[in-house]
């Protein structure tokens, strides 16, 4: 239950300038995404703690109320893609879909959302802007947009790790005639291209799966492509009443499964090397996955991400394949031009992606050979040619793992800030906290397998990490955890050593590196060490009495 108190200060602290008080929480929660939404129920339900989560978004969803954007889709499986905490809950849904599209897990995460209860506790509409320690009352206090002002012992961000749109730095934006439109940040009306001359900028994940589905209905498309990328084919299709009744048989072989996995997802990876198959077995194991589809394809060899010469077997694979579907020769050649490792980036998966460059309303533009200049009144200028266009797409991703953070004034002890702290490139221990900031918790924050991990398998790890932890400090009478500045050094060597045994770092261009935001600093920032390690060392920790962090009374 939310309290209302007298806070000492009342012109610092004032939410009511007529009652000088400011609302108290025992947890404020940021983000009502899966993060979010599990942690309000874990806290609130479970700890019997007062908690509040408090939401820039009308609605929960998270990654998901803002990216409605044409193909909008997950690429772990539907089953998957769920929280596996209640088998109650697994048993009432049933997903429809191999890969659910944005409105299928809105109604999912709705669904969850109004099963336990949880929307009485979130402040929709509620843009936190502020975050600043006091030490002597062991409390944060939370601004937001609106001028409001809470206080709380504990502080969570669920602010995901793909939610601060990344729009670039391009002249002349301002200028454009006609409209533009972050896929991160897309209208949730929708957006009508019918008939008109649309550029996209972006060939990630988001513009695999927008370019197909803006094609259809655009007059033109003009992609503008300065990364080449590899993607295997979703195969999407119905769940079939087969499948769905083996899912409901199996909740429990399938939560072993995906806890035991390096990467959270139902399937593991096969322990055959790619350098030890005969090149036509090799061959026919590419393309029994290819036709399986779907992120499995990485999982054909152990070896395809520590080894290049066995990753360049997949990697011409997957060249080869691009040509023999791209019928222009010359587009062909652009689209397999490649410069990094299979899945050394986040690999993609589409749905008739390459096929798209067959139709006859579609281009490609290769900004790496004729770079982008300027935009126009009249569309986007490159080294040598203007595109008129009537909107513009950015594709172009987000300021990931830290970005979400760094938008908001987080300041911990003695005024130190989360963009100080974070100066040289984020630092934290395990990804959960960062030295400095006391009884602030970060839900797969860097330095946490987060986004090389299927989603909903490291949140509900992290989230019930947390919980017990704070559990742990009220059965002990402990006041305050910080992580120490030592511990959070040796967690930064494990995670560049776990990174530095992948082909992962030898991209130019990853966001996993901070690589795609000029003046970023370039630091690996998820643990490539797997979910099923990161488990384990989590756990460890815990039953070290949390060694690593200072407990306080």
């Amino acid at each position: 239950m939310e309290h209302l108190i007298a806070m000492p200060d009342a012109t610092t602290l004032r939410s009511d300038a007529r009652s000088g008080q400011v609302a108290e929480v025992d947890a404020l929660i940021i983000g009502a995404g899966f993060s979010g939404l599990y942690q309000l129920l874990c806290l609130r339900d479970r700890l019997g703690l007062s908690a509040q989560v408090l939401e820039a978004g009308d609605g929960v969803g998270g990654t998901w109320y803002w990216n409605r954007y044409p193909g909008a889709r997950c690429d772990s499986e539907s089953h998957s893609y769920s929280y596996y905490f209640s088998d109650e809950l697994l048993e009432e849904w049933e997903w429809s879909e191999r890969y659910p599209e944005q409105p299928e897990i809105m109604r999912y995460l709705n669904h969850v959302a109004d099963r336990f209860d949880l929307k009485r506790d979130i402040r929709f509409g509620t843009r936190v802007t502020s975050a600043h320690y006091d030490t002597a009352a062991n409390r944060w206090l939370v601004g937001t947009e609106a001028g409001e002002q809470l206080t709380t012992k504990f502080l969570i961000t669920a602010v995901g790790c793909l939610s601060t749109a990344n729009i670039p730095d391009i002249p002349g934006l301002d200028t454009f005639a006609g409209d533009w439109y972050h896929t991160g940040q897309w209208p949730h009306d929708g957006v009508d291209f019918t008939g008109k001359r649309v550029g996209q900028i972006g060939t990630g994940s988001t513009g695999i799966q927008a370019a197909p589905v803006i094609a259809k209905t655009a007059a033109h498309l003009t992609v503008f492509q300065r990364t080449a990328n590899y993607s295997v084919p979703a195969r999407n299709v119905p769940l079939t009443p087969e499948f769905k009744r083996y899912l409901k048989q199996s909740y429990a072989e399938i939560r072993r499964l995906m806890h035991t996995t390096t990467n959270g997802h139902p399937f593991g990876i096969s322990e055959r090397l790619a350098l030890d198959t005969t090149p036509e077995q090799r061959q026919a194991l590419y393309e029994a996955a290819w036709e399986t589809g779907g992120l499995q394809f990485r999982s054909t060899f152990q070896d395809l991400l520590f080894d290049k010469a066995a990753n360049d077997t997949a990697a011409d694979f997957l060249r080869g394949k691009i040509r023999e579907i791209v019928k222009d020769p010359a587009t062909a050649a652009i689209l397999a031009d490649i410069d990094h490792p299979f899945a050394a980036k986040r690999p993609p998966i589409d749905t008739n992606y390459f096929e798209t460059f067959n139709r006859d309303n579609v281009s490609l533009v290769d900004v790496r050979a004729t770079p982008i200049e300027r935009i126009t009144p009249k569309g986007i200028v490159t080294s040598d040619a203007e595109y008129e266009l009537d909107i513009i797409v950015f594709a172009t991703g987000f300021d990931a793992m830290t970005g979400p953070l760094l938008n908001i004034d987080i300041r911990g002890r003695d005024g130190l800030s989360m963009k100080d702290a974070w100066q040289a490139g984020p630092k934290s221990y395990l990804g959960l906290q960062v030295a400095g900031f006391p009884n602030l918790f970060t839900v797969t924050g860097p330095g946490s397998p987060s986004v090389l991990c299927n989603m909903p398998v490291a949140i509900e790890q992290h989230v019930e990490w947390i919980t017990d932890c704070i559990s742990y400090m009220n059965e002990h009478e402990v006041e305050r955890i910080e992580t120490t500045a030592e511990a959070a050094d040796k967690w930064a060597e494990e995670v560049n050593t776990a990174a530095n045994a992948t082909l992962l770092p030898q991209v130019k261009h990853s966001w996993y590196l901070g690589a795609n935001i000029p003046g970023k600093p370039r630091v690996f920032m998820p643990y490539a060490g797997g979910m099923l390690r990161y488990r384990d060392i989590c756990s460890d920790v815990a039953a070290r009495n949390y060694e690593g962090f200072v407990l306080s009374r």
